[in-house]
């Protein structure tokens, strides 16, 4: 794996400050796109603080198809359309991330450990749920962009149970949007499953834990589908997870 980084305009001329960073997974894409963003909504005046940015490539030399969907995904029981290939080791990236990606990240740069941010787009959105469920303190906010909460049957509602029956908190800052499009229909725009509902339904659980230092919101974005709805994603999940400081 590799990472991408880059570094905010004032980092050079600011030595003793910390800034937050934003970790994205399918780096290919996402990185170049949230740099771009990030840099034009502040053009006129601080809207999005700003952040350390880090992408987060597929494996070296693998099929970006095939690295997601093994190491984006929390079990091994995929889609019948892409049987043949491995999924389920979302935990042992996660395990990457936590012991080789942070600790690298702000071993080198003016990383602040307690404002660390995860954003990823579908197979990325349910990575970024699996995380939070199993170690939620890994990162302050989570962006969960498009996620695929349908795959293996819904696992990661009963990841979600299994994680309000022994805990009274989930301390995170948690931002999901998805395209109006992605619910059954008739137009090739539209998801074979119900994307939206399945969206609405976890923010609706989550809501009801009454968890005290959990804030979680969403955003249906109107003719959007799940492939043209990212960049707009992006720039609503930057506003709302790392707005500029008054």
């Amino acid at each position: 794996y590799e990472v991408f980084v880059s570094l905010p305009a004032s980092y050079a001329n600011s030595p003793n400050r910390r800034y937050p960073v934003l970790y994205v997974t399918d780096a290919d894409y996402a990185f170049p796109i949230i740099r771009q963003i990030a840099r034009r909504v502040n053009l006129n005046g601080p809207v999005v603080e700003e952040f350390i940015l880090v992408g987060l490539s597929y494996a070296k030399g693998d099929n970006p198809v095939a690295s997601r969907n093994r190491d984006y995904t929390p079990t091994p029981r995929g889609p019948r359309s892409a049987s043949s290939m491995l999924h389920g080791e979302g935990p042992a990236y996660q395990a990457y991330l936590k012991t080789q990606v942070l600790p690298f990240i702000e071993d080198r740069f003016r990383a602040d450990p307690a404002q660390r941010v995860l954003l990823g787009h579908s197979y990325g959105g349910l990575l970024g749920a699996q995380i939070m469920f199993t170690e939620p303190d890994l990162f302050r906010g989570y962006v969960l962009g498009s996620p695929s909460f349908w795959f293996d049957k819904r696992h990661i509602m009963t990841m979600e149970a299994d994680y309000a029956r022994t805990h009274r908190d989930l301390p995170a800052n948690v931002f999901m949007y998805i395209g109006a499009y992605e619910v059954p229909g008739d137009s090739k725009r539209n998801t074979e499953v119900d994307m939206v509902g399945d969206l609405r339904t976890m923010e609706r659980v989550l809501t009801s834990r009454d968890y005290p230092n959990l804030r979680v919101r969403s955003t249906v974005l109107e003719d959007e589908d799940h492939l043209t709805v990212a960049p707009v994603g992006f720039t609503r999940a930057l506003m709302a997870v790392l707005p500029a400081q008054p």
